[in-house]
């Protein structure tokens, strides 16, 4: 409970003080956790896709796809034994 309540608190950016949300009854209080939990699920998930996203655009993404694939080396070498 008092963790639900202190991010109520937190996450609220100043929009409920600690005796607020400690009074409310428990239906509104969970509500209240919730919807706030999904915003901030649904701005983290929209950031990461914008981050993913943003890097790979334009020349950015065609190098990125270049690159992906493993090169095997386009030389051999032949090595000596070392004489004992």
């Amino acid at each position: 409970m008092f963790t639900q309540i202190h991010e109520i608190v937190f996450h609220g950016q100043g929009g409920y003080s600690w005796s607020d949300v400690y009074n409310m009854p428990t239906w509104l209080r969970k509500f209240t956790f919730h919807k706030i939990k999904e915003f901030y699920d649904k701005k983290n998930n929209s950031q990461q896709e914008e981050a993913t996203q943003s890097w790979l655009q334009g020349a950015a993404r065609q190098e990125a796809e270049k690159n992906a694939q493993a090169k095997s080396p386009t030389y051999s070498t032949n090595m000596k034994k070392a004489s004992q």
